[in-house]
């Protein structure tokens, strides 16, 4: 089975007209596909609104008891119905899921260290048998950040981690291509210049670029997922303007686009 892993950002999110454009792209994806979804800046406003202000450290949540309150609203209902029922409207018949839901994302609590990110999970386990049954059905499974540890607490986790856990858990059995789609043209020499996109970018090169803080902030867990699925069986990697989906599906010039063996190419 050839399977699309899509994780859409929450800049595109938050804007409702790049969000209907989007998913009316997407609904013409063709094949099996996984739709995965944050919602970072909706829930750091729907937060702020509240009187509780975002922690984040190197692009990443700092989730105490009343965040993780915040985002399981705002990710897994506000945001995750109003995209499933928006596919329905593009006749893409899809659910929404959380990792609680069908036991689909197992997570563990990360262990304090240097930083205490507080109640976020690390994916320990995805059901693939559930997607499986889904995507044989030709149901669009709709996935937001939120996962649990099977011991009833649920746990805020990274959506470029959940794309890259399902893509690499998928991968064992499966083609999959992961698809990172956001504001940006693509991994940038420039962040704020969309035409010195990086085309093709390996481990060795990221290194060079994070070190001289080229790439910065939330890039940093993105790219790590990215290489991370890679070294773990899952065939492409593309990273782009969410507008860019089917170019890069139809393997038109667009974005960064990584391929498995071809790190030297850049």
């Amino acid at each position: 089975m050839n399977i699309s892993i899509v994780k859409i950002g929450g800049n595109v999110i938050d804007d409702p007209e790049k969000l209907e454009e989007f998913l009316a792209l997407f609904a013409r994806l063709e094949g099996k596909k996984i739709l995965v979804h944050g919602g970072g800046v909706m829930a750091s406003k729907f937060g702020e609104s509240l009187g509780i202000k975002p922690k984040m450290v190197d692009g990443r949540r700092i989730t105490d008891a009343e965040t993780l309150d915040v985002v399981t609203m705002v990710y897994a209902g506000l945001i995750n119905k109003k995209i499933v029922a928006q596919l329905q409207e593009f006749r893409q018949n899809a659910m929404g899921f959380t990792g609680a839901d069908g036991n689909l994302i197992r997570s563990s609590k990360r262990p304090i260290g240097k930083i205490d990110y507080g109640f976020v999970g690390d994916v320990k386990e995805v059901n693939t048998d559930l997607l499986d049954l889904l995507l044989a059905e030709d149901i669009v499974p709709v996935i937001s950040a939120i996962t649990h540890d099977k011991k009833g607490n649920l746990l805020n986790t990274n959506a470029d981690t959940i794309a890259s856990e399902i893509a690499t858990s998928m991968a064992k059995k499966h083609m999959v291509k992961l698809y990172f789609c956001f504001n940006k043209a693509g991994v940038l020499i420039d962040e704020h210049n969309d035409d010195s996109v990086v085309p093709r970018i390996n481990e060795e090169i990221y290194e060079e670029l994070k070190k001289d803080n080229v790439i910065h902030s939330g890039m940093i867990p993105k790219l790590d997922n990215a290489f991370a699925a890679l070294q773990k069986g899952v065939s492409n990697v593309w990273l782009g303007k969410a507008e860019n989906l089917l170019l890069a599906a139809k393997g038109k010039k667009s974005g960064t686009n990584i391929e498995r063996h071809k790190y030297d190419l850049y």
